[in-house]
């Protein structure tokens, strides 16, 4: 009995000669979608390391000048000269212009600048960029008041680092460095464990040989772009011998030119599968020789892989130790089971001579790469997000999901055509024995080789050679479109490896996405910095009891307006019977212990009998301020009562 499949081609349409061009069309198409709406819609770059505080704070209202400013980040940051920049009212530099100083105690990243002395009341701007330990550029700006607010010249930056036509062509070298990864390590990984045979068929060689252009001229573009990605944004900078040498003493540069070097041996590597291996007949030595190649392409994969685990995501944040190698294991098996994927697709529609065993050992190599990316994954995605909150409620949490779900699609139609090989691997004849494509395939090239009569014309011979050539191509093909099988497993194939393209496209944009753990701790940070508001003024009831004859009373406070800066105090002392209560002596302290301010004492001045009052009383930012208040109702009966208090 014979095998029948549904049918999953084109419209009857469509010829059956122009079914691959059509999937090549629509796989093109694919990829320009997918690419255009992931990578050319995308925001620039998140903020990777994160501005968790300042000194002054974002809006404080200070009584004097600071003598400098220092801000906090989340994370390790790279600062060059010029990296904060304080200024006037007016729009001048108020800061000295050195180069910040690192001021990092412990875990706290912390950097600072020098003001210049006597600097005039009003609000001043600090504009600050940097480059995050993950190689991404931050940046962000805000604003102080010296003794009361006033108008300013300086108008905030509205983009981010890394934005703009050098941020998309960037982004865009990013996608392709990937692409052409996954394409020139699974490819080669496809003809040595799948079909060694395959190193003798240029399509494969073609694949191969422009994954390793696409990720060598993705790299050099990227080196080239640093320089103004992390900097000024202008795309010419990109050829300012100054900014490379700088670039090349980073982190990132340092990754990149290593993935140059690495480049070169990959070139070395392919020169000889698809030379002296191509043509090896010996069966010992090819065996040995692809012993060899194993072992070095899986040293150079791995060499490549990780240079993008020291540059980014995996080298910063928890657990870099056991990040980085997981980083490289998840590479790799992306890269053997998309670009297998690619490779098969190739051979399938290109050389029709595969056999089903090559397709078997894929499946294979595919079902081990799954399970290695859903360990790896499961780590990486608990390391990066943290919680079940930041998955659902960050960006990176939302992609990530995404991220999920089409790996799952990927993984049915994977099993769609694992079937489609099942199928593959015996296919009956009208007589009920099964016979290998595979023969059928061979038996076609000797005709195709038969060699030509010499003696005739030469021009009659030539001709006859095409005509030959073209009967023989063309009975190929019949016999390709008239296995269902086969052509049921090409276009499954087809579907998973739409399905990786915009995978891909996915996991690139999440590497210039600020991981959602990040991104919550800052947010936390963000919010206990800033402390809630209070609308309007604050007053507080606090009972005291100096232990004296006539000490038990009532201290009622009002602080107007409750905000940063200068404030008012009326202050009032009540005796047990609710009738205003006089007393020696009041004294008061504010303390902001989370940013280690204070004590500031504060003497009221006696208005009237049992009221005290005060004013310019300066609360430099907001927080969750406590207030300590000392009664002294004798020579030596007194008591200190304390509350906290937000002020916004």
């Amino acid at each position: 009995m014979t095998a029948t499949a549904p049918h999953f081609g084109p419209p009857p349409s469509v010829p059956p000669m122009r079914r691959p061009l059509a999937a090549a069309a629509l796989l093109a198409t694919l990829v320009t979608m997918v690419a255009g709406l992931l990578l050319g819609g995308a925001a620039p770059a998140s903020a990777h390391a994160a501005l968790t505080g300042s000194d002054p704070q974002d809006g404080a209202v200070v009584a004097t000048a600071p003598k400098e400013i220092t801000l906090t980040f989340s994370e390790q940051v790279a600062m060059g000269d010029g990296s904060i920049r304080v200024l006037d009212p007016g729009g001048k530099r108020a800061d000295t212009g050195a180069a910040p100083r690192d001021l990092q105690t412990g875990s706290t990243v912390k950097y600072g600048v020098t003001l210049h002395s006597g600097l005039p009341d009003g609000t001043y701007t600090v504009a600050w960029q940097a480059v995050s330990a993950d190689s991404h550029p931050v940046s962000g700006a805000f604003t102080f008041s010296i003794g009361a607010p006033s108008e300013t010249t300086v108008a905030l930056p509205s983009g981010e680092a890394g934005g703009g036509l050098v941020g998309a062509l960037y982004g865009i070298a990013r996608y392709a460095a990937y692409a052409g990864f996954i394409v020139l390590a699974g490819g080669a990984a496809f003809v040595l464990a799948c079909w060694q045979r395959g190193a003798g068929a240029r399509p494969l060689q073609r694949l191969v040989v422009r994954g390793w252009l696409t990720l060598t001229a993705a790299t050099l573009a990227m080196l080239l772009l640093r320089s103004p990605y992390t900097g000024s944004g202008k795309l010419a900078d990109a050829f300012d011998l100054d900014g490379l040498k700088a670039v090349l003493d980073t982190k990132p540069g340092a990754a990149l030119v290593s993935r140059l070097l690495l480049l070169g041996a990959a070139a070395l590597f392919i020169a000889v599968l698809f030379g002296g291996y191509a043509k090896r007949e010996n069966e010992r030595e090819k065996k040995d020789l692809t012993f060899g190649l194993a072992i070095g392409g899986a040293v150079i994969a791995a060499g490549i892989a990780g240079t993008w685990a020291l540059a980014e995501h995996a080298s910063t944040g928890i657990q870099p130790g056991i990040a980085m190698p997981v980083d490289v294991l998840h590479l790799l098996a992306v890269a053997a089971w998309l670009g297998g994927l690619a490779a098969l697709l190739v051979a399938l529609y290109r050389t029709p001579d595969i056999g089903a065993t090559a397709v078997r050992r894929f499946s294979r190599i595919a079902f081990g790469s799954v399970l290695v990316l859903t360990a790896t994954g499961l780590y990486q995605s608990w390391r990066q997000v943290g919680s079940w909150s930041a998955l659902t409620g960050t960006g990176y949490g939302q992609l990530l999901l995404v991220k999920v779900g089409l790996v799952a699609v990927l993984v049915g139609v994977a099993w769609i055509s694992r079937r489609w090989t099942a199928r593959l691997a015996e296919v009956p004849t009208e007589a009920g024995t099964a016979v290998d494509p595979q023969m059928d395939a061979d038996a076609f090239a000797e005709v195709e080789s038969e060699p030509v009569d010499e003696s005739e014309d030469p021009s009659r011979a030539a001709q006859l050679a095409r005509q030959k050539a073209a009967v023989a191509t063309a009975t190929k093909k019949r016999m390709r479109d008239a296995d269902p099988e086969r052509s049921g497993l090409r276009r499954s194939v087809l579907a998973e490896v739409g399905v990786a393209v915009a995978l891909l496209a996915v996991t690139t944009v999440l590497t210039s996405t600020e991981p959602g753990r990040t991104e919550e701790e800052a947010a936390r940070a963000s919010t206990a910095a800033s402390a809630p508001t209070t609308e309007g003024p604050v007053t507080l009831s606090l009972p005291f009891d100096t232990g004296g004859r006539n000490g038990k009373g009532t201290v009622r406070m009002d602080i107007d307006p409750g905000r940063t800066g200068a404030n008012g105090l009326h202050l009032w002392i009540d005796g047990p019977d609710g009738q205003p209560m006089d007393v020696p002596e009041v004294k008061l302290a504010f303390t902001l212990k989370s940013k280690n301010i204070g004590p500031l004492p504060v003497l009221p001045d006696r208005l009237t009998e049992g009221h005290w009052t005060a004013s310019g009383i300066q609360i430099p930012m907001a927080g969750d301020w406590k207030v300590a208040v000392t009664v002294r109702t004798s020579d030596i009966d007194q008591t200190t009562i304390g509350k906290n208090m937000k002020i916004g």
